[in-house]
């Protein structure tokens, strides 16, 4: 897929998310983008919302928070907190550009969507929270723009109705994140195998939105084939938002970038080729020697010719071959078998 001038087939994308990180602050906003850049990321996400775009100033149970990491807090309270003001939008893009990072957003309502196309972004993502709503997902597919939409509340067959939602409107540009809704995530609720069995059943690109602690989880998805990783990024751990506990700082963030890329180098490509090293290294497996003299028309045998490190006679595999055969020549003790030893 590509987003903007990266394309995941050739790399991994690695999105820093600023979700709530900013604390209010416009100043931090712009050098957690800075610090992200530093860090390694492609691309640095915002969330483009007001607490209307998500919900209703309401104080009835419904709307009070519960189990979570945000326990007891209204949802209209916590989304006027962590919301990113639209008039920061301009310049938080702007820095981003002049960073050289990707920058683009998660709306949540269609007058989010509408106000984000000013800035021609190079694609769109779908929070999890709002990936059951295909109206909404119908609206910002029809933009065709690449849409990267988070799966961690919605069963298979929504995942497979959102397919054919985006491509029932002519957007086949689909990223679907595999994603665990939780904050922070367990390890062992992450059930990371999904993401190699996303590949084959919704003919879609598959990537990873982590809420895990620590860098273990984006290394483990690279090597199941996700091709997007998405991580909460904070520019310090002084600094406080609702969404610091599984955010990681630019040290973190910078660790992760690294295993990333690693673990691509080492996964590689699919290839039974043997590298120069390799081919330099036969030279000490093993290859038939004489173990004893043998004379012009002696039978070749075990007595006489054993397979043995090093490698510069011919293979072991014309072992059986060979003991059809009377030596053509004098070979001393020590002496490779040839292949000219083999014919007739």
């Amino acid at each position: 897929m590509k987003i903007g001038n990266f394309d995941t087939d050739k790399k991994v994308f690695i999105i820093a998310e600023l979700s709530a990180n900013h604390s209010g602050s416009l100043q931090t906003a712009i050098e957690t983008i800075k610090a992200a850049k530093r860090a390694g990321a492609d691309a640095i996400k915002l969330q483009t919302y007001t607490p209307d775009s998500i919900t209703i100033d309401c104080d009835k149970d419904d709307f009070l928070i519960n189990g979570t990491l945000w326990h007891g807090r209204r949802l209209y309270e916590l989304y006027a907190e962590a919301m990113t003001p639209k008039q920061w939008h301009k310049e938080l893009f702007d820095v981003a550009k002049s960073e050289g990072l990707i920058c683009f957003s998660t709306p949540f309502c269609k007058d989010d969507v509408d106000f984000l196309e000013q800035f021609n972004p190079p694609a769109y993502k779908i929070a999890s929270f709002e990936a059951n709503d295909y109206d909404f997902i119908r609206y910002v597919a029809s933009k065709n723009r690449p849409i990267i939409i988070s799966t961690g509340i919605v069963t298979k067959q929504e995942i497979l109705d959102i397919v054919g939602v985006c491509k029932d409107v002519g957007n086949d540009e689909i990223m679907l994140l595999k994603c665990t809704s939780s904050y922070p995530a367990k390890l062992s609720d992450m059930n990371l195998a999904t993401i190699a069995d996303m590949r084959g059943q919704f003919g879609a690109e598959i990537g990873f939105s982590d809420h895990t602690l620590g860098i273990v989880a984006p290394v483990v998805a690279v090597s199941l084939g996700a091709r997007v990783i998405e991580k909460h990024f904070i520019l310090d751990k002084s600094v406080k938002s609702p969404d610091d506990a599984f955010s990681l700082d630019e040290r973190e963030f910078s660790e992760m970038v690294k295993a990333v890329r690693d673990t691509e180098a080492l996964l590689g490509k699919v290839s039974y080729e043997l590298d120069e090293k390799s081919i330099q290294n036969m030279r000490f497996a093993r290859s038939l020697y004489a173990v004893s003299d043998i004379k012009k028309g002696d039978k070749f045998s075990d007595e006489n010719v054993k397979s043995i490190r090093p490698g510069y006679g011919l293979a072991p595999k014309y072992k059986q071959e060979l003991f059809k055969n009377i030596s053509k020549r004098d070979i001393g003790r020590g002496e490779r078998i040839i292949m000219s030893d083999l014919k007739e």
